[in-house]
């Protein structure tokens, strides 16, 4: 059965990091894209950035880029998400999600993302 857990999120100051897992079990890191996405309070969810089938390709959402960086252990079958320059704006539920589906890329859409998601792990940013 394809699991996908979250961990390493917590209360951080502004302009601290974070590195967020995903460890992801049932299914191999080279069988799917997957995506790291987040829901602010009161907002819709949405994509922060992908890896395509094998890790070739990443993306990331235009907001993502410079602070944001997606990396993958295959020995521990785990994506990581490190975060710097915390803003209180990256106040969101951070979820990570697999889509077994895609053949090349990967989508930053969440809805692509059907059936595997994680439950998510917190990240407050506030002094």
């Amino acid at each position: 059965q394809l699991q996908l857990v979250e961990s390493g999120g917590g209360l951080v100051q502004p302009g601290g990091s974070l590195r967020l897992s995903c460890a992801v079990s049932g299914l191999s890191l080279d069988s799917a894209a997957i995506g790291w996405f987040r829901q602010a309070p009161g907002k819709e969810r949405e994509g922060v950035s992908c890896f395509s089938v094998g890790g070739k390709t990443t993306n990331y959402v235009d907001s993502a880029k410079g602070r944001f960086s997606m990396s993958r252990d295959n020995a521990k079958n785990t994506i990581y998400l490190e975060i710097s320059s915390l803003k209180p704006e990256d106040t969101a539920v951070y979820y990570c999600a697999a889509d077994p589906t895609v053949v090349s890329g990967c989508h930053l859409d969440p809805f692509y993302y059907v059936h595997y998601w994680g439950k998510g792990t917190l990240v407050t940013v506030s002094s």
